[in-house]
């Protein structure tokens, strides 16, 4: 199973002959491989998969991701105060 991250692209840029960009992870920049994604623009979301932008996403779609991932993290740290407690 792989987890792509949605992120929105803030800078484009070249970097060893390979399209590059800055990605906006909710206030964290990271760094990804634009390649597979030719047609990507500053301010389009992608997902991002181990460094590389797989696919293009619409801005709702990402915060819909987003959302979905906080719960999750919720969720989790919720299950471990539980078992703290038992």
């Amino acid at each position: 199973m792989c987890l792509g991250i949605p992120g929105k692209i803030i800078e484009i840029y070249e970097a060893e002959g390979l399209k590059m960009g800055k990605i906006d992870f909710g206030g964290v920049i990271r760094e990804a491989c634009l390649e597979y994604v030719p047609e990507a623009e500053v301010g389009q979301y992608a997902l991002i998969h181990v460094g590389f932008a797989i696919n293009l996403v619409s801005e709702e779609e990402a915060q819909e991701t987003l959302a979905l991932l906080q719960e999750i993290a919720e969720a989790d740290a919720d299950a471990d105060s539980e078992e703290r407690l038992a």
